[in-house]
């Protein structure tokens, strides 16, 4: 990629993933240890999630709500938390409808686990989303090399077809 004079950089832009900035592009400036602890921070989250989980379920037992209300708790949780995870995960693949997004934002938030999950398992193998975003980066780089080049030499000077001539 080129530069203009004054040192800035011409054509796309990396788009920065939260917590690894722009390191996700070439894997340098300690990409591995932010995966590293992306995988444990999120795991840790989680489990400090079903820790409290763990604490409101036995806050309905002390309050004796019955078994029916207890079953309907643990059952929204684990429903919400698989959904969550699916959607999480399938948001690393493909640029997910923000309308979809903000009518599932309450669902994502009560089954935070699965979204944490989602979070862990992906940033084994990758930052989380960084297939999708480097993809759209070289589909970008490609297209403006390709109008770059296309744009080349001076119009001016391009030589123009003769008119021709109307006969009567």
């Amino acid at each position: 990629m080129s530069e203009n004079p004054d040192g800035t950089p011409t054509g796309p832009q990396p788009e920065p993933i939260r917590f690894f900035g722009t390191t996700w592009l070439n894997h340098d400036n300690g990409y591995g240890l932010r995966r590293a602890g992306v995988a444990v921070g999120s795991l840790a989250a989680a489990a400090a999630g079903c820790f409290v989980l763990r604490f409101a379920y036995q806050g309905l037992a002390i309050a004796d709500v019955g078994g029916f209300v207890s079953i309907l708790v643990v059952a929204m949780f684990a429903i919400c938390s698989a959904i969550a995870f699916r959607r999480t995960w399938q948001g690393y693949a493909r640029r997910p409808d923000p309308a979809t997004e903000a009518s599932l934002r309450s669902l994502k938030g009560i089954g935070f686990i699965g979204s944490l999950l989602a979070y862990f398992f992906r940033s084994l193998t990758e930052a989380p989303g960084e297939k999708l975003r480097r993809s759209e980066y070289e589909t970008a780089l490609t297209q403006y090399e390709r109008r770059r080049h296309s744009r080349t030499g001076n119009p001016a000077a391009r030589k123009k077809p003769p008119k021709r001539r109307r006969s009567n």
